[in-house]
């Protein structure tokens, strides 16, 4: 029993770039405003799209998931990293890191199968538009989201677990900014390969697949607004899913650069710099690409500052 006590330390200490002090004023300050730009963005999006009557449709649906989604899945990290970002001890409780741990996951990989479904819900308004409103029903819409949802906490419980069961043997020194998969295990001290093998083999599940499928329905997509004769109607399509395929590539891109490739010592500081552009930039730049690239959105926004002034007058 001694021995198990031991292997479980009551804290981590998360080291992060704790061996270049110089960096840390400047990652504290972008942190913070990725961060509250975060917040404000998706916060933003998911206000208009349930107060704007002409934004409850399927697409827009789904989008309030992402933007619900990405406010948890940053919260679950910045705050813990300005803290230690400020403080002498980088410390994290055991409880918060195993709580930390969950939650990143669980989100990382409902985003995962959330924009796949994105995905198949822009390749039937626009490949299928005369049977959009009989096949995206609103029964539909709720199955993909809960399905989503409910498989990425279900892979979390999952990868959690064989995870947090690696005995430690006192180790507790963690090199990352945050309690993930990969820099729990290199804590280990037994042979981690079969927890390497399994964590491929469910990165590829949620992560090849699901490219896979976004590209496939693309191609299937480009085809279709290729005939579409209006030149406003092409570029209104290429607009929705132009922004949808730059957040995708923005998050699998750097997502199977940590999880697909091979581990190395060489890598661990890229390894580091990459979970930080998925796990905090991604998330704050998707409201952005949404707003900037959709006059939907644009113009929804227009008519909700337009009833606030007509409210305060």
């Amino acid at each position: 029993m001694n021995r198990i006590n031991e292997s479980v330390p009551q804290e981590f200490i998360l080291l992060g770039f704790s061996d270049r002090p110089w960096l840390e004023l400047p990652l504290f300050v972008v942190f913070l405003i990725s961060y509250i730009l975060t917040i404000m963005g998706n916060l933003a999006i998911i206000i208009v799209s349930r107060l704007d009557s002409k934004l409850h449709t399927p697409m827009y649906f789904f989008l309030t998931n992402l933007s619900l989604l990405d406010l948890c899945y940053t919260t679950s990290t910045v705050p813990q990293m300005l803290v230690n970002i400020c403080s002498l001890r980088k410390v994290i409780s055991y409880g918060g890191c195993v709580a930390q741990l969950f939650i990143f996951l669980a989100l990382g990989s409902t985003e995962c199968l959330l924009l796949a479904v994105m995905s198949f819900d822009r390749f039937v308004a626009i490949c299928r538009p005369l049977h959009y409103s009989i096949i995206m029903h609103h029964r539909l819409c709720l199955q993909l989201a809960a399905a989503s949802w409910v498989s990425g906490f279900s892979n979390s419980v999952l990868q959690s677990t064989l995870t947090l069961q690696m005995p430690l043997c006192g180790h507790k020194e963690v090199d990352h900014f945050f309690c993930e998969v990969p820099a729990l295990l290199r804590l280990s001290c037994v042979d981690t390969t079969a927890n390497e093998a399994e964590l491929f083999f469910i990165s590829v599940l949620f992560l090849l697949i699901p490219v896979t499928l976004i590209l496939i329905s693309y191609a299937f997509i480009v085809q279709a607004v290729l005939r579409i004769q209006s030149v406003e109607g092409r570029q209104k399509a290429f607009g929705t899913c132009g922004s949808h395929l730059i957040v995708v590539s923005l998050f699998y891109g750097t997502a199977i650069y940590m999880y697909l490739q091979p581990p190395s010592p060489a890598s661990k500081d890229r390894g580091k710099m990459v979970s930080l552009f998925y796990g905090i930039i991604t998330p704050m730049l998707n409201p952005l690409i949404y707003t900037l690239r959709n006059k939907d959105v644009k113009g929804a926004f227009k008519r909700l500052i337009a009833r606030i002034f007509l409210i305060k007058k």
